[in-house]
């Protein structure tokens, strides 16, 4: 993940390089004019600038424009309002299905970066969930990644407060950033899977991210979020009994509850293994994958009141990876 960053970082600076080679006419010209002039004069041509880029048509023209504009900009708050405004607008109209310039989005994506102001989040933001091509979402996430401020903050109030697909890219976002700590963004995993389970109505978004972040949280070992993995396991064990989730879903379920569970966790597992262990005696009928996940998870937690329902799988008939999955698990519990 941390190689995908850096060559999102590389690429972002490279496109920039790019307009900049551009632009360098436009930007000596400014500085030699600015030079001349009082500080006045000076905000003047940048807004001058800014009209002439707000009357231009030609693509490569606009992009000098706001490149020269990242440059010369830094630390004025009408200059980076300007930019975040005409950003956001290119990304509500690409939502809405209107056509943009690719080129024009991208420099605007360079400039903002260049001016370096956290005001610019929300617009940077916006990008990623627009529907862009992913080099232009690319862009956008690297420049969040440098830009100074508490982004950490900013994608939780994202996650808490905003509609589904907001929340889906801003906890995505957080995943794949690499100037967050680790327990950042199993915090950030955490409230999102509280979001996505407080979701009564299946929504795409939602369900999608409750998934994504019970896999995060397995892999991070939060413990914290323990009570919301169970209530997810039940979730998606109902969902699994009724053919609306894949059995792959409920061992990610299960294999979550084995890393962040604690006591709680064991016990709910264990009634699920002593209920398959009273079935397959009966019936000899079992799932060796859940069962195996089961086992295993147990193992993981190491809670001693699991111990009759792992020995109880000695004297069934599992298979003998199943057997010694469960003897290992009997090792490692606590007493």
């Amino acid at each position: 993940m941390h190689k995908q960053i850096s060559f999102i970082t590389l690429f972002v600076f490279l496109t920039m390089s790019v307009f900049c080679d551009n632009a360098n006419q436009l930007s000596d010209n400014l500085h030699d004019q600015n030079n001349r002039n009082s500080g006045t004069s000076g905000s003047q041509d940048i807004d001058a600038l800014w009209r002439q880029f707000l009357s231009s048509s030609n693509a490569d023209t606009m992009a000098e424009i706001l490149i020269t504009l990242g440059t010369l900009g830094k630390g004025n708050k009408q200059v980076i309002d300007n930019l975040n405004n005409h950003l956001m607008g290119m990304n509500l109209l690409f939502r809405s299905g209107s056509a943009v310039n690719y080129t024009v989005v991208s420099a605007c994506i360079s400039a903002i970066m260049e001016l370096g102001d956290s005001s610019s989040y929300p617009a940077l933001f916006s990008v990623l969930y627009a529907g862009y091509p992913e080099v232009i979402a690319s862009e956008a996430q690297g420049a969040l990644e440098i830009i100074p401020g508490n982004f950490y903050q900013f994608l939780l109030n994202v996650i808490q407060n905003n509609p589904p697909d907001e929340k889906f890219a801003a906890f995505r976002a957080g995943m794949n950033s690499e100037r967050l700590s680790l327990s950042e963004r199993g915090q950030l995993a955490e409230r999102a899977l509280e979001q996505s389970l407080n979701d009564t109505g299946n929504n795409i978004d939602l369900t999608a991210m409750r998934y994504s972040a019970v896999l995060y949280l397995n892999h991070f070992r939060w413990t914290r979020a323990n009570a919301l993995v169970i209530r997810h396991y039940y979730r998606v064990q109902s969902d699994f009994l009724q053919d609306n989730a894949s059995k792959e879903r409920f061992i990610e379920a299960i294999a979550c509850l084995g890393a962040v569970g604690d006591s709680d966790a064991a016990l709910v597992l264990g009634l699920q293994l002593g209920l398959i262990n009273a079935r397959t005696e009966s019936t000899g009928a079992f799932d060796p994958d859940i069962t195996m996940a089961i086992v295993r998870a147990l193992g993981n937690i190491g809670f001693h009141a699991a111990f009759d329902h792992l020995l109880s799988v000695s004297n069934l008939s599992y298979p003998e990876d199943i057997q010694i999955a469960a003897r290992e698990a009997v090792d490692r519990l606590k007493w």
